[in-house]
């Protein structure tokens, strides 16, 4: 390097120091004061913010040190540097970030209490501390194109009254009328830097919020899957899991995916933007925030999750009640039928060459409702009939419907089934025991008749409003007169039936019986399975 080369960069190592000398001086210098006055008027927790904003400025002129040897060295420029820079602006930003951020906090309180003198100094503080913020995004805005001055302007001599007093105007003490719209929420607060979970949890906290902390990304997933949260902020940069990867985790995950994710960093270059925008982040904001812009956009984000819950809860609770109204639909029709009326099949009427039709009637039951409360009969009957559901869903019959005391149900409909007629069989004699069964719960004496008979059925939708799926036809018919003209406690057959049955069931020949409308016909008591004889 030449005399000249040599004097050049003395002379832009001297200019970027001085730069940047005259606003850390303020801020440490000030805090330094401050600290003292603090300590002699005995305000523990002013002291406390104050030490923090003295140690932001001490790790503050540490790094600009570093910042300032490699910029003048040229380190920063060219493409190979990328990484570095990016590392150097975050690493610079972070402690600006605690000056910023606890001097607000200072500064809200000292408005509150009067404090004139204390305001001023802060203010002051916050204001060097912009001018650091400036400085350093000029100097990385200049460098990335790969010069390293910084500037045509003077060195810094003192910092402005005019942003002095534009940061007093500009920080509003926190009162309800500031925030009393604000929704609150639980909030998990997740960065590796102390000082950043410290900040921003008090803010938030003034701002009506519960606040939890996490001090990495495994720790914050860690959080995650013990609490529930209406929303999360993330830093960017941290050292075992970096946000990016924790928000594309969380997203990938159908039980958290639903959280609202907003990106804090000290990183504002756009692609870093566009990156988490795509990952499914909710928001980002640039450190240091604004803690106006800050509130007004964590409300924002809130209220986007309350309408999504309400969203959610109202899709559960139309699940909910969809599950219902198909309950009752399958309650009242047979789930072939449900289906075909949602696919749009308004007129529903089917033929069947082969089914099977029982009836079954209690003996005598008219004496029996005379000597009974109505609400004993009806608690008889919902007991005797629910045992009679039991047995079409075992055998999978369809029960078609009741009248009074009468039970009617069939086979092979509304879906084809080759044995119909056994199922109708196994469920007749199953009706049997349960009428006993009941009639000796209730203390009553109680027998049934049951008529089963098998042939051509028609099998519809009947009706637009208490819709019912019905079946007619002479096969109907019959079972209906094999029912009325049968013995107590005893299954009369047709011998259509008979002759499905005589393998597999004892049947009894009756006789020829008269039937009415239909004259004598040959029928069958039923009896149990030949391989379990009754």
């Amino acid at each position: 390097m030449t005399d000249p080369d040599q004097r050049l960069k003395r002379a832009r190592t001297a200019f970027v120091r001085q730069e940047f000398a005259a606003p850390l001086a303020t801020i440490l210098e000030l805090a330094e004061l401050l600290i003292e006055d603090a300590r002699r008027g005995g305000d523990e927790s002013l002291v406390s913010d104050l030490e923090r904003i003295h140690s932001a400025g001490l790790l503050l002129r540490e790094q600009l040190g570093r910042l300032v040897s490699l910029a003048t060295q040229g380190s920063l420029a060219g493409d190979d540097s990328a990484a570095l820079s990016t590392s150097l602006r975050h690493d610079l930003r972070t402690p600006l970030n605690a000056v910023k951020g606890y001097g607000e906090l200072i500064l809200e309180d000292a408005r509150e209490s009067g404090r004139e003198d204390l305001s001023g100094d802060i203010a002051t503080i916050m204001a060097a501390a912009d001018q650091l913020l400036g400085q350093i995004d000029n100097l990385f805005g200049l460098t990335d194109k790969g010069d390293l001055a910084l500037s045509d302007t003077s060195p810094l001599a003192g910092i402005s009254r005019d942003l002095v007093g534009e940061i007093m105007r500009s920080i509003q003490p926190i009162t309800s009328k500031h925030h009393s719209n604000l929704l609150s929420g639980r909030i998990l607060v997740v960065d590796d830097t102390e000082a950043n979970r410290d900040l921003l949890s008090r803010r938030l906290r003034r701002q009506g919020h519960t606040v939890a902390t996490a001090d990495g990304g495994r720790s914050a997933l860690e959080a995650v899957a013990k609490s529930q949260f209406d929303l999360i902020l993330l830093d960017l940069m941290m050292p075992d899991i970096n946000g990016l990867e924790v928000l594309k985790q969380l997203k990938a995950n159908p039980v958290d995916q639903h959280i609202p994710v907003m990106m804090i960093s000290a990183l504002d270059e756009i692609d870093s933007i566009v990156r988490c925008i795509e990952a499914g982040a909710e928001d980002y904001i640039p450190k240091p925030f604004d803690p106006v812009l800050l509130g007004a956009r964590i409300g924002a984000s809130l209220e986007r999750k309350r309408l999504r819950d309400r969203e959610l809860a109202f899709i559960d609770e139309l699940r909910v009640e969809k599950g219902k109204t198909e309950a009752l639909l399958l309650n009242i029709l047979p789930a072939t039928i449900v289906s075909r009326i949602r696919n749009g099949d308004v007129a529903i009427a089917d033929s069947f060459s082969d089914a099977t039709i029982l009836f079954a009637d209690l003996v005598d039951f008219t004496t029996l409702a005379g000597k009974c409360s109505p609400a004993r009969i009806v608690d008889l009957l919902n007991s005797l009939f629910s045992a009679f559901d039991a047995l079409a869903k075992e055998f999978k019959l369809e029960k078609i419907k009741t009248i009074g005391d009468a039970y009617m149900v069939a086979g092979g409909i509304p879906e084809e089934s080759l044995g119909h007629a056994h199922a109708v069989a196994d469920m007749a004699l199953g009706m049997l025991d349960a009428v006993l069964e009941t009639g000796k719960r209730f203390g009553e004496t109680l027998e049934a008749r049951i008529g089963i008979h098998s042939g051509e059925v028609v099998a519809g939708l009947i009706g637009q409003h208490r819709s019912i799926y019905d079946v007619w036809g002479d096969t109907v018919n019959t079972a209906s007169r094999l029912e009325s003209s049968g013995l107590p406690s005893r299954i009369q057959i047709s011998e259509t039936t008979y002759q499905k049955l005589r393998d597999t069931f004892h049947c009894e020949f009756r006789g020829q019986v008269p039937l009415k409308g239909k004259g004598m016909m040959r029928t069958y008591f039923l009896g149990g399975r030949v391989n379990n004889p009754s």
